[in-house]
């Protein structure tokens, strides 16, 4: 036993140092619908992470900067150990943590689709996003979109980085979800 709750703290404590707080998670009503394609999901996961580590920044001076925010309302709910997205409870029940997935693909295809990538658009990430939202959307339905707030354009380079890292580190997690999921 104490061994279990070793790898679920293992598993969980990764999330909680590298995700913002979370948005409350939207009430759905629960019924008979598709089901979530993981190996589909876990696929294009792995295709979202891959172009994400890929990105090189352009600028050279935010290379070694280390970023933090401190308003954290326009970034993305974390995944927590309360989502229930480990490997035991995944296998049971699923749904809060595809909730919360769901959530947090919204955000970030939102985020990209905003004034702060406007200088520098990635219409492949937001087509990966897109593939996601619309496999994990099937089984859990449309969150409505929350607009970001405009920012200063000096910002957007900084913010943009904030972003990307924040994406890499959700696409890892997420990846590891699909791909246990679809074992």
């Amino acid at each position: 036993m104490a061994s279990l709750h070793r790898l679920h703290l293992c598993l969980c404590l990764p999330l909680l140092l590298l995700l913002p707080p979370a948005a409350p998670a939207p009430v759905a009503t629960p019924g008979p619908g598709p089901r979530t394609d993981w190996a589909a999901c876990k696929n294009i996961s792995r295709e979202l992470l891959q172009r994400v580590a890929t990105l090189k920044e352009p600028h050279q001076v935010l290379e070694e900067t280390h970023l933090s925010e401190e308003d954290p309302k326009n970034w993305p709910p974390r995944i927590r150990c309360s989502d229930a997205c480990d490997p035991s409870t995944l296998d049971t029940n699923n749904t809060r943590c595809l909730r919360r997935i769901l959530q947090g693909l919204q955000h970030y295809r939102d985020l990209l689709g905003s004034d702060i990538f406007t200088t520098r658009p990635l219409p492949w990430l937001q087509a990966a996003l897109d593939q996601l939202l619309g496999l994990v959307q099937q089984e859990h339905g449309h969150l409505p979109r929350h607009p970001m707030a405009p920012s200063e354009a000096w910002a957007h380079p900084l913010l943009q980085r904030l972003a990307l890292q924040r994406l890499q580190s959700f696409a890892t997690i997420i990846s590891r979800i699909f791909t246990h999921s679809a074992s």
